[in-house]
Order: C-alpha cells, then structure tokens, then sequence
C-alpha cells in the first residue's frame, strides 16, 4: 500500500479471504474503491460496464458473508463480473480485459476457480446452481451455492423451469435476484430492511418451523389454510407470493447498495438450517455510482475506451454504416411499403437494429425479453394470420430457440424470416457470441432457404427477398461491425432464389465465397493474378436451395476450386461437396479445398487476428490454393 494509492484498502486484497479479514466496518470503503477501479480498468479496455456498477456492494458482501471458492457464487450471463474479477487474484490483469491472451469479459471456469460456471447467455445460473447443490449433497458436504441473476435474465423460461424443480427439491440453493428495474425508494426502505432481517433470522425460521409442525396436526383443510395465510401475508408484505407458491423462501426487497441491509440478511440465510432454497430480492441501480452511466440510457451497458471525466467514448470513426443499421433501414423500407411485416426480437432492440424500426411502426415491434423460444413461436403464430414476420437474433441467441425453428417454424413450412445479426467472428466477445453455427444447424432443415450478405448492398436485397418469400421459412445472415462503404438505394431488389453471381471471371483457379469474406476474396485473386494464376471469383449467395449450374461450372473449368465461408464445418462448404460428390464431379482430379472456421472455439481477441488465427483472409486463401496447386507458399504477401 501506497501514500498515494486511490485503493488502500483494495490494494491488500488478493483474494477474497483477504477481503474476510478485514473488519466489516472498512467495506464501504473498500467498496467505493473497487467502484473507481472497475471504472477505471473499463475505460482501459471497454466492455460491459453499467452491471458491474450495479452489484459493486453485492459483490463485496457475498464474498465477505460465503467462503469462495468452496461455496460456489456463479453469475448469470456474466456482464457483472468485472467488481468479482477484481476481488479474485485477477486485478493485475484487469486492464487486459477482452484482449487477445487476457481476461475473458465473462465467467470462465479455466480462468479461475472462483469462476465455478462459465456464462455469456443469461438465465443459466439457477439450473447451474441446482446441480451443484444437488451434487454436493450427493457428496455428503455442506458448503452453500449461490446464484445471482438479474430481473432481465428472469424473463426466460430456462429460470422458471430451474425454479420450479429447485422449489421441490430440499437443496441449499441460494438465489440472488439482482433487481435493477426497480425504485430504491421507498419500497426498500429501513422497514423493508428491518422486515427481510426478521423473516431471514434463526427464531423467525425456528418459530415458523414449530408452526409448520402444529399445522400439519390439523385436519387438512385447516392445515392449508394456515400455510397459505401465513405465506400470502408475507407475501402481501414483502412481494414474494409468487416466489413462495414456486417451493422458494423469499426474502426481500433490501437495498443492494446498502452493506448495513445486505450482511445481516445473507448472513442469516448462510447460517439457516431451513428444508427448502432461498430467494434474496435485491434492488440495485444499473451504473450505479458514475454519474454518466446513471445518466445514460443504457446505463454505459457496453462502452468502448472512454474518459473517466466526461463519460465520452473512443470510439474509432467509419464512414460505411454498420450491416445491423443497414439491415434495419432495409426492414424500414419494406415495411414502408408492406403493412404486414413485423418486427420480433429478444431483449436487444439496439443490438438487432430493431429499436429504429420501434420508433417507426411502434404497433409492429415486439421486443419478448430475454425468451428467445417464444420469439420463434411467437413469429410462428404470427405467420399463420398472414403476417410477415422478421425474427431478429444473434446467431448464438437463435441457438437457444432451436427445436422451436424445427417444430414450429420449418416443419409447418411457415414463412419466418431470421435475420440473423452477429454471424460469424466478433472479436472480443469470444466464442460464447460467435456466430459460428448457424449455417450448419439450419442447412440441415429441409425446404429452408439460408442467406449470406457479402456486403451491404447484398444485405438490403436479401432483406427484400425474405420479405418476398411467403412458402417457407428462411434466413439472412450477417456480421457484426461495418460494410465496406457502398452506395446503398432507398430499398433493396429481389433476388432470384438460389442464384450465385460471378464477380471476376478466370481460368485456374476459382474462389466462391458464402459471405463478407468476398472482399478478401478479391484481395487474394488480385495476389494469384500476380502471379500468373488466373481466378475466378464467385458470390454463392445461398447456402440452400445451392446455385449447383454455379458449382458445377466452377468444377469443370477449374483445376482448383475454393470455398470460403464464416461458419463451422458442416456448412456450406460440405454442402457444396456433397453436390459434387453425387454429381460424380469429383472423380476427374479436381482440387477443392473448403475453407472454415477451425474445429475449436476460439478466444476473444481483435478480429483481424482471429481471421488471421483462422485463415480466412487474403493471406490464408492465397496459400490455400498454392498448397493445392502444389507451389511455393512462402512467399505469399498480407
């Protein structure tokens, strides 16, 4: 510790025992310094800074009151966890955040052991939860389980489906519910307070214990009504009814941000010996603390490097607009024209595009929460009446709505459209929001017609022709960050379904690319071409149904043939050998090389690094198709 440190007492915190150690009349302190070093690590590295804000105390008090890591605190999604980071024997690597080679933005069980459950989705912290605790009973210990999870994260099913098994369950499972959207004042108050230490105590419970005792001698109508009077005024108290009628006690509303409130309740449910889980309702403020975070509308959720002062981001100036703003002018503009096109997505309005088309039809946007099943059946119903609906996803989100995609959208044949954003790399999210599936896990579906924009021009005209499919589903995807700076029409064309186009014409060698590596395409033939190998360079455009007139006549006037794609194995590429292989264009010495992402998720880093990593830039196609033409390599230029 330093005279002129602005964390003293955070500078002796290694680990969370050192935390423990400490009187508990020092932790405001402590916690006001571990705010303005979260702040200050954040507008190092950017990332998700408003959530972490909001639990600064909570963070403080759960590993003051529990003993991590052998009791096990798990966040859900993980935006929160920088404060949580700080405090476990990572703050010397805090400003390496989301950097290639440092600190994941999210929980990560090979980063720490205090991280005991990875996470970059929401709503998986209580099913997590519920099999540790479960297992460590199985084991025969004692140690607790804690979950915290936001009000957001409960909108999913997922949460409630965990909640109602936990509920029957006698496990020692602890939720956190870490309630942002909610005022301060005056409902969690010093008689809020005062009430959650009572009903949280060892006499409350050992008293409501001998009462449960007592009832269960009345006659069985008594005995219910006597449980149900007592559990639905604390609920008309407290707000826990619904919480209570799932198998959980409740316990709340207390102010998050108050340590005189918080130690004392989990304190007491830490030494409860009670026969069921616990739920803690506690109120926080997103940003909490920094004034432009309070200020902002996000509450600063995710930032880039920003001054500390004013709150101002850095953010790195294009001229060419992004594929999520492009593809939501687009959906504007068909909409415009089409009063049955609607837009769906789940709880990322801004991340989507969708909160522009929000402001223009109003009547015609549905954000549903973090619930991304019902969005796919929600859109499903919609299709049914004759709607036109545009189901705008991450394609890691889309994921998790995948059996509804199969049951309710394409085995009905029902014309859902997926606009599928974040497809592809995204730096430095990592691999728990890379887009690296999607073609795979619907190029399997039949009679689905599957969309890659190779720019932002692409991208208005598929946005048109999903709008123009009215017999089957189908999708469009496209990346994170910037086109490539085009002119753009008001509206977009249709386009012929599963029609490819040629964009420069050769003779040895032949690149087709399915998606925004066209640029770096263009790039690598320029290099062939200087060195004598003439290529040809073609835009699949569909995955499904496959332009096979295209691949059939790459096949047959090339020696070798390339395909590029941002996605997994099992995507276009095997789709494209599968039509060769039946087609018996195979058998007369054709080179083909398909070009995919690698077999392993790969960590955050830039994205120029992760294509470099991968392969799939100029640099990596050109040794590509030198090695299948058996050449020198070495020499191949960035």
């Amino acid at each position: 510790m330093t005279a002129t440190s602005k964390t003293p007492l955070l500078d002796l915190v290694q680990e969370p025992a050192d935390l423990r150690a400490l009187p508990q009349e020092n932790l405001r302190q402590l916690a006001d310094e571990l705010r303005t070093e979260t702040i200050d690590a954040v507008s190092v590295t950017g990332g998700h800074l408003g959530a972490g804000l909001g639990v600064v105390e909570l963070t403080v008090a759960l590993h003051y009151v529990f003993d991590t890591p052998d009791d096990r605190l798990i966040w859900d999604v993980g935006h929160q966890c920088y404060p949580h980071k700080i405090l476990t024997g990572r703050r010397d690597r805090i400003r390496t955040l989301r950097m290639g080679g440092g600190l994941s933005g999210f929980t990560k069980r090979s980063e720490s052991v205090y991280d005991p459950f990875g996470a970059g989705h929401s709503s998986t912290s209580i099913s997590a939860g519920l099999g540790m605790a479960v297992a460590s009973e199985l084991k025969g210990k004692k140690n607790h389980v804690v979950a915290v999870i936001g009000d957001g994260s409960m909108s999913a099913g997922m949460a409630y489906e965990a909640m109602n098994n936990a509920g029957s369950t006698n496990s020692r499972l602890i939720v956190i519910l870490n309630d942002n959207d909610m005022s301060i004042a005056p409902p969690v108050g010093s008689m809020s307070a005062y009430l959650s230490r009572l009903i949280s105590s060892k006499p409350y419970l050992s008293l409501r214990h001998l009462a449960k005792d007592i009832a269960d001698q009345l006659p069985r109508p008594l005995r219910t009504a006597a449980r149900r009077a007592e559990e639905y005024a604390r609920g008309l108290v407290t707000g826990g009814t619904l919480f209570e009628e799932m198998g959980f006690y409740y316990v709340g509303p207390i102010d998050g941000h108050n340590l005189d409130h918080l130690l004392p309740v989990l304190q007491n449910v830490r030494d409860a010996e009670g026969d069921k889980p616990v739920l803690i309702h506690v109120v926080t403020k997103k940003g909490k603390g920094y004034a432009p975070a309070e200020a902002s509308a996000d509450k600063l959720h995710a930032v880039a490097k920003f001054d500390v002062i004013t709150g101002a981001q850095s953010k790195p100036q294009s001229n060419a607009p992004t594929y999520t703003r492009v593809f939501a002018n687009a959906l504007i503009a068909e909409a415009a024209a089409d009063p049955t096109i609607v837009g769906i997505t789940a709880a990322m309005p801004s991340g989507t595009g969708l909160d522009l088309f929000g402001e223009r039809f109003p009547d015609r946007c549905f954000d549903v929460g973090i619930a991304e099943q019902h969005a796919v059946t929600f859109a499903a119903g919609l299709a049914t009446e004759g709607y036109k609906p545009f189901c705008a996803l991450y394609s890691t989100f889309l994921q998790r709505g995948y059996d509804q995609v199969i049951h309710d959208v394409v085995l009905q044949h029902l014309p859902v459209r997926f606009a599928i954003d974040r497809a592809g790399l995204v730096g430095a999210d990592g691999a728990s929001h890379a887009g690296s599936f999607d073609i795979a896990y619907l190029g399997c579906l039949p009679d689905i017609v599957l969309m890659a924009a190779a720019d932002e021009l692409e991208l208005m005209h598929m946005v048109a022709t999903s709008a123009a499919i009215e017999d089957r589903p189908s999708a469009l995807r496209y990346p994170r960050g910037e086109g490539i700076g085009i002119e753009l029409p008001e509206r977009g064309s249709v386009l012929e379904i599963g029609k490819g186009r040629i964009v420069q014409e050769g003779t040895k060698v032949a690149i087709l690319s399915y998606g925004t590596r066209l640029a770096e395409c263009r790039r690598a033939a320029a290099e062939l071409g200087a060195r004598g190998l003439s290529t040809t360079v073609a835009d699949a455009r569909f995955a499904k149904p496959l332009d096979q007139d295209l691949v059939r006549r790459l096949a047959l006037e090339h020696e070798v043939l390339i395909t590029i794609e941002e996605g997994s194995v099992g995507g276009f590429g095997s789709f494209v050998l599968q039509y060769l292989a039946t087609a018996g264009l195979l058998d007369n010495g054709l080179k083909i090389r398909p070009m995919v992402l690698p077999d392993v998720f790969l960590d955050h880093d830039s994205p120029a690094k992760q294509y470099e990593r991968t392969g799939l830039n100029a640099r990596g196609i050109v040794a590509t198709a030198l090695q299948a033409l058996g050449l020198e390599a070495a020499a191949v230029r960035a």
